[in-house]
């Protein structure tokens, strides 16, 4: 298999009986076309976008092991509530992993995929776990010199979703924001951003543990949404940063509500006059992540101008366009071991992907437990 003509591939599989299946399965390996490489992967995170079509809301305390050391197979029970919602997979054997990074071992007959022949290459396109990916020289960026796959792994989704959340910022015209679960990789990512650019932002956290983190990286506005005092010192951190727009990594329960609150009050005690219909400033919440399942709750007292909406990075980045993309692109290459640097807390195979033990802690999707994949570990 070392000729990487062909490897295994993670596959995610919901059956219409509403099981479950992930396995692992032996698949050629594409010959490249003339614009395209084949990489040989060794480093593809698990983000939470990944975890969605991994495992999503299937009921994991019935998960089974079955299948092989070399082959396992994960077996669980999909909630009959979520079936209605994945219709669309039903019996399709998926693969998984948005983002990666390996080492050119094959190329097309253009320049440009010659030009990457033995290179260390970071990549989004889907189905990265996986030893062997075929794949555009489009969607491929190499990597600075003296720069590791693992390095390069997680480029293209938190990365750019931080810079995203900067960049929509402005161009909606709020000049500070907020984010909550802000202990996490990508929260840390913001961090750097924001203090870098001179960006002022509120990090909404859930233990002193949380804010501790984000402390040491110099982060100034911490506040603690478990805390007696959370409106009062989130009021206050609105008071001091101006901020009129935030990303809600949460989404269901009452932290969106209570943070247009907050931006309210914030924005009452600056206001000259005093209106019945509330402030005239504009509120936003944007929600791009499910921690919490339950609804979202609006306990409408912050008056008629906000808004509450979902944000995804593909469709932002849609909206601004190559060129802009290119840009950001080039900043994270640039500061890939400072500003965009993430940590892993364990590095797994394929198979080990696949252990109950380790699907416990990764599907916990807790702060400060990353997992990689390398795909090619012996």
């Amino acid at each position: 298999m070392s000729d990487g003509k062909s490897g295994l591939q993670l596959r995610s599989l919901l059956k219409k009986s509403g099981e479950l299946e992930l396995s692992l399965i032996d698949v050629p390996t594409p010959e490249p076309a003339d614009d395209e490489v084949v990489v040989r992967v060794e480093a593809t995170p698990i983000n939470p976008s990944d975890l969605g079509l991994l495992i999503g809301p299937a009921d994991m305390s019935t998960a089974k092991e079955s299948g092989s050391a070399d082959a396992p197979v994960i077996t669980a029970k999909m909630p009959e509530s979520a079936m209605r919602m994945m219709a669309a997979r039903l019996d399709q054997s998926l693969p998984v992993g948005n983002e990666g990074a390996g080492v050119v071992i094959r190329t097309g007959s253009s320049d440009a995929a010659k030009a990457l022949m033995g290179k260390a290459v970071s990549m989004i396109g889907g189905a990265m776990y996986t030893q062997y990916r075929t794949i555009k020289v489009r969607d491929v960026m190499e990597l600075p010199s003296g720069t590791t796959p693992a390095d390069g792994a997680s480029w293209f989704v938190n990365p750019l979703t931080a810079l995203g959340m900067t960049e929509t910022m402005r161009r909606e015209n709020h000049k500070a924001l907020v984010h909550t679960a802000a202990a996490s990789n990508l929260g840390q990512m913001l961090n750097k951003i924001c203090i870098k650019d001179g960006i002022g932002l509120v990090n909404i956290v859930r233990s002193k543990e949380q804010a501790d983190i984000l402390h040491k990286i110099g982060a100034k506005y911490v506040v603690d949404s478990t805390a007696d005092t959370f409106m009062d010192d989130l009021t206050n951190a609105l008071v001091e940063t101006g901020a009129t727009i935030a990303f809600d990594a949460i989404g269901g329960g009452k932290l969106a509500s209570q943070i247009l609150t907050c931006m309210e009050i914030a924005a009452n005690k600056t206001a000259k006059e005093y209106s019945r219909y509330g402030s005239n400033v504009y509120k936003q919440v944007y929600i791009y992540g499910s921690l919490d399942n339950r609804p979202t709750e609006l306990s409408r007292t912050f008056g008629l101008t906000w808004g509450v909406g979902g944000w995804l990075l593909t469709p932002f980045l849609q909206k601004i366009g190559p060129a802009e993309i290119g840009r950001l692109r080039q900043r994270v290459a640039s500061e890939l071991k400072t500003t965009f640097a993430s940590h892993y807390t364990q590095v797994v195979s394929l198979q080990e992907t696949l252990q109950l033990s380790n699907i416990a802690v990764y599907n916990k999707r807790s702060t400060g437990e990353k997992f990689l994949i390398n795909p090619n570990k012996g």
